[in-house]
């Protein structure tokens, strides 16, 4: 890229993942991040406010870019609720599997400590009002209140829900990530009955297979 190129933020998401990727970490500063890609510093303050500020905007974007590509198929909308979750799930990990050198890299050393990622932030707001729009049903107990806190916890646990299956996709070394996405399966099966009709049956097999991955 030159000076007298034009460069957005989303430029600036891609030139950043494959500098990562190239030299397996971060640039030093911005300074020198603006001075190896030729452009003003100023122009990496337009749009963030540091690299952290950029890795959140790229989580954000990986999964917004995820919607984008569900929402243009006709099928999508005509879908059932816990279709068109499927759908998300399958599509925002394709798209991590294509970008997997860059996340796995920074995400290094993250494993195990997910409620300190403050880098999800953004991408949390996206991921929340996507479940928003599902307009997921709660039992009904005529108590407003209750029901309030009923929609609350789905959000929250839809959320942990993804940021297991993050984790269990980083470890996963499966041809294709063929197990996450047995995982996924068995895990919005589960979730989606559990708001449904609390039924066990799905319980149990989520809990048979998480159980053979750990003895294997």
């Amino acid at each position: 890229m030159t000076k007298k190129h034009k460069i957005s933020d989303s430029d600036l998401m891609t030139i950043y993942m494959d500098y990562v990727v190239e030299h397996q970490f971060k640039p030093y500063s911005i300074e020198d991040f603006a001075q190896i890609h030729q452009f003003d510093e100023a122009v990496f303050y337009a749009y963030f406010t540091s690299f952290k500020d950029l890795e959140k905007a790229i989580y954000n974007m990986l999964f917004k870019n995820s919607l984008v590509i569900l929402k243009q198929s006709q099928e999508y909308h005509s879908f059932s609720n816990k279709d068109k979750l499927l759908s998300m799930y399958y599509t925002f990990f394709e798209n991590l599997a294509l970008n997997q050198e860059f996340v796995k890299l920074n995400l290094k050393g993250f494993e195990n400590q997910w409620k300190a990622l403050s880098i999800f932030s953004k991408f949390k707001v996206s991921f929340v009002a996507f479940i928003d729009e599902l307009n997921l049903e709660t039992i009904s107990l005529n108590v407003e209140t209750i029901e309030t806190i009923q929609k609350k916890t789905i959000k929250e646990s839809a959320w942990i829900q993804l940021l297991f299956t993050m984790k269990f996709w980083l470890d996963d070394t499966s041809k294709d990530f063929e197990k996450t996405d047995i995982f996924i399966e068995k895990s919005i099966n589960t979730s989606m009955e559990l708001i449904d009709t609390k039924s066990l049956h799905n319980i149990i097999d989520l809990a048979k297979f998480l159980y053979k991955e750990k003895v294997n």
